[in-house]
């Protein structure tokens, strides 16, 4: 496994001395108490629980995949305790990832007490949808608000292409399973790969239309293996305006409390995002850090700095020293990344799956 090397980002002179500060917050309160160096408030945590998953997508991993083992991944009880703690410092949204996070065994157990969790507002599921089927009840039962499932193609051989293993008829099923279960606003995150699945979007679209979807077209981003990545790249311009010319796209000022920015098309329910971090960075209101399934804190995707929360949450030490640690880490939250001159010359050489989806 590639261990990086961190780099710590150079700090402008006016913030050498600067560190980050928890504000008081009242008990159960989820006000954004958590600050980064250039003054943005952290509210928005995304967990990995395992880096394991049952399809093998090319931008995500490795066809042959070495994952970590056991003892080497937070358990359940260490998942929880890192969630508490944020929530205590006012983080009010919760994503539990991947890897797919639904292989993980007992992952209900955690999710269920995610959900009773005091100040945690809104608790998702970021999935491939394989496994909805038969966890899409139990996951509405326990105070997940909404899905999203990565659908890049509707076409079955398409499909088994680029997860290599999957099944998009085991999808197609979850997606109908969530709805049944009593989810809406359920969203589709489509990766755009010019010569791969550029020619389904309006297809995708529709689809999502018809099945009162949201969706949201994804920029691919440089981790792990990118060879071919700068040929595959489509920006979100281009694929808006593909799209154009079928639909009606109205700009919207609404906010999931992510990086999309939303289109609406008169007369339906459906949002239509788009997700650029290369061509229109949204690094300047990032409220978001990344947690990895082996309790690595990331307060940027686009970065190898990290901070190991595992020692401490197996040192022995209580949630002050755990607080403490997550509030260093915001002092590495970087300004911003810049994906598209890693496009050829990546700087982050781990794969997405274990960074968390």
């Amino acid at each position: 496994m590639h261990n990086e090397t961190l780099r710590p980002e150079s700090t402008p002179d006016e913030l050498v001395n600067f560190r980050p500060l928890v504000q008081p917050v009242q008990r159960g309160s989820a006000k954004g108490a958590l600050v980064d160096k250039h003054g943005r408030r952290i509210t928005y945590v995304r967990l990995s629980i395992t880096d394991r998953c049952d399809f093998r997508c090319t931008y995500c991993m490795a066809e042959e995949m070495t994952f970590l083992p056991r003892n080497a991944v937070m358990s359940l009880e260490e998942c929880l305790r890192v969630a508490r703690v944020f929530v205590g410092l006012g983080v009010n949204k919760l994503r539990i990832t991947g890897g797919e996070p639904l292989v993980r065994k007992d992952a209900l157990w955690l999710i269920e007490r995610l959900g009773a969790l005091p100040g945690l507002n809104n608790l998702v599921v970021t999935t491939n949808g394989s496994q909805l089927d038969r966890f899409a009840r139990p996951l509405f039962a326990a105070g997940v608000k909404r899905i999203n499932i990565s659908l890049d193609t509707l076409r079955p051989e398409r499909f088994r292409q680029i997860t290599r293993i999957g099944d998009v008829h085991k999808v197609l099923n979850g997606i109908a399973a969530a709805r049944t279960a009593g989810f809406r606003r359920t969203k589709l995150n489509v990766v755009m790969m010019r010569g791969t699945n550029d020619d389904e979007f309006i297809d995708l679209v529709q689809f999502a239309l018809d099945n009162e979807l949201d969706i949201s077209f994804i920029e691919e981003m440089p981790l792990g293996d990118i060879h071919g990545r700068s040929q595959s790249y489509i920006s979100a311009d281009e694929t808006r305006d593909r799209l154009a010319e079928r639909f009606e796209l109205l700009p919207s000022t609404e906010d999931s409390g992510g990086p999309a920015r939303y289109w609406r098309i008169p007369g339906s329910t459906t949002r239509i995002g788009f997700i650029s971090p290369h061509s229109h960075n949204f690094c300047d209101n990032c409220n978001r850090v990344r947690i990895t399934a082996r309790g690595e804190l990331y307060p940027c995707l686009g970065q190898n700095d990290a901070v190991s929360l595992m020692e401490v949450l197996r040192s022995g030490a209580d949630d002050d020293a755990l607080r403490q640690a997550i509030v260093g880490g915001m002092g590495i939250k970087p300004l911003g990344h810049d994906f598209t001159q890693q496009m050829e010359a990546p700087q982050v050489v781990r794969f997405m799956s274990m960074t968390g989806g």
